[in-house]
């Protein structure tokens, strides 16, 4: 379901009865003595600053995303309920998603959401870690960053609720953000590239992982559950003009309310 779109219409459609309300059946009904507007003015006009409102905050300020995977484990959880700085990168008109204000750039490390470059019209979140120019290399398991290795440092073990499973921790840092991400060194490195996509041939595919330069306006994005995690790896680089948000702030976990609070 398109629901920009749909609350796009709404917002239209709610605009008009309330231009035609205001200067033509309003005047009418104050001339003839009645107060009571007809019920389809009270759900168009009626509604109309309710709607823009939503429309408003929803299209330039906040909108909540659902975690629907563990591709972000231990970052965060299947459930998870979290908002998304729409002003972040850039001021975009809905549904077209044209940027019509500036406002920054992802930073190495931030938690983003974008529309999924195969099919944008599902959304995806996952971590930055390759900026335009920049050459990241995931070989035996080990992430480096223009030829600089990230250090992994033991950091426990992570129980996982959802498979009632545990798997070893990491503490990681990217650019100037410290997070913690899920790998099992002893798995086999191998990645398999999901055919052909945009700007193939900058990424070299071998038996002990990948190596991608990328292209200018695009980014590499990386799941911090790095065994169990869909992303550039497999399927390539994510255009700028597919970015919707960062991710900052979970506002609830109906089966843990400790969850609730920031995230980076």
């Amino acid at each position: 379901m398109n629901f920009p779109l749909i609350l796009s219409l709404l917002l239209l459609l709610s605009f008009a009865g309330w231009l035609l309300d205001r200067f033509i059946f309003a005047p009418r009904r104050a001339a003839a003595g009645q107060l009571q507007p007809p019920w389809w003015i009270e759900y168009t006009a009626g509604l109309f600053p309710v709607i823009f409102v939503v429309f408003f905050l929803r299209s330039f300020v906040a909108e909540p995303f659902k975690i629907p995977s563990g591709s972000m484990l231990p970052t965060l959880l299947v459930g998870d309920l979290i908002l998304v700085n729409k002003f972040s990168y850039g001021v975009r008109l809905p549904v077209i998603h044209t940027k019509i204000l500036e406002t920054g750039a992802p930073k190495r490390g931030d938690v983003v959401v974008f529309r999924y470059p195969p099919d944008p019209e599902v959304y995806y979140i996952k971590r930055v870690v390759g900026l335009p120019g920049d050459t990241i290399s995931y070989l035996d398991k080990k992430l480096s960053v223009n030829g600089q290795p990230i250090s992994l440092v033991p950091a426990g073990d992570f129980y996982d609720p959802d498979r009632l499973a545990v798997s070893p921790q990491y503490s990681e840092k990217l650019g100037e953000i410290d997070h913690k991400v899920l790998t099992e060194l002893e798995k086999p490195p191998f990645i398999s590239p999901q055919g052909s996509f945009p700007f193939r041939d900058n990424c070299q595919y071998d038996k002990n992982g990948v190596t991608c330069k990328v292209p200018p306006g695009h980014y590499f994005m990386m799941g911090d559950n790095r065994d169990n995690s869909l992303d550039s790896r497999f399927w390539g680089f994510v255009p700028e003009g597919n970015l919707v948000g960062r991710a900052f702030f979970i506002w609830m976990n109906f089966g843990n309310f400790k969850r609730i609070g920031s995230f980076q």
